[in-house]
């Protein structure tokens, strides 16, 4: 069974356990905080790998999930004025870009690290009542549509959000990405087991790096080994990826 017709799940779930995914946030954001800090006037207007979107406007759709899921009213406004701008993430993105385009960088910076921990625990809320619900919305993973609990959402894709996009400004300024095996490698094992069960074919996997490891299931499967970012940015679609690394995986 080729990728692009594996059988997905109607309503794909979280795997984590709701603690490790909250704690995965709170650090992530952390870690987001402490490299927009770091940056330089001149940093702000560098380009990134994310089409259309300078390191200034992809700090503002960060700020922008974040603060979407601090507050019910604050979710249910994001939401409400994508729909009118047509629906979809992109219009929810390009919202949420053009209201952080007010603020300067400090503004910027510090709103962000205030909001952090309202954000995790919103995220908890929404989890805690939302998790179940299935998103009415389709979602696009390379170009197949599937479908997936708001709990997937908020417990996992948020933070692989904030993840991957300090990754992409830590490229395009020229940071060495900061990576710790009790955080960064938990997220990577966690993209490593959706890939697996998206793609389901043996393999063995080596990523490098301190947020890599080994994984492997079945035999005869294709055998793979490279950098754990270089792993996960081809999984996003930000490298062509072939074979079994063409599978993508929602960040």
């Amino acid at each position: 069974m080729s990728a692009s017709t594996t059988v997905r799940p109607s309503s794909r779930a979280a795997v984590l356990d709701r603690g490790t995914a909250m704690q995965l946030a709170a650090t992530e954001y952390g870690r987001f905080e402490e490299l927009l800090r770091t940056l330089g006037p001149d940093d702000w207007a560098r380009s990134t790998d994310c089409p259309g979107w300078d390191v200034r406007a992809l700090a503002g759709h960060v700020l922008g999930m974040e603060q979407m899921v601090a507050t019910v009213p604050t979710f249910l406004a994001q939401n409400a004025g994508a729909a009118k701008a047509g629906g979809g993430i992109d219009a929810l993105t390009a919202l949420q870009v053009r209201k952080a385009a007010r603020f300067s960088a400090a503004e910027l910076v510090e709103r962000f690290a205030a909001l952090a921990p309202r954000a995790v625990r919103g995220r908890r809320r929404l989890a805690r009542f939302l998790g179940r619900v299935t998103i009415p919305e389709d979602q696009v993973v390379g170009d197949q549509p599937e479908r997936w609990v708001f709990g997937f959402l908020f417990d996992v894709i948020l933070t692989r959000d904030t993840w991957m996009h300090r990754i992409d400004i830590s490229r395009a300024v020229g940071r060495e990405v900061y990576l710790t095996p009790e955080h960064d490698g938990v997220l990577v094992a966690d993209v490593v087991a959706e890939w697996a069960a998206r793609h389901g074919r043996p393999y063995r996997l080596r990523l490098t790096g301190s947020a890599g490891g080994e994984w492997a299931a079945g035999t005869g499967g294709d055998e793979l080994e490279l950098d754990a970012l270089d792993f996960c940015r081809q999984l996003s679609g930000r490298g062509a990826g072939t074979g079994l690394l063409s599978q993508q995986v929602p960040f």
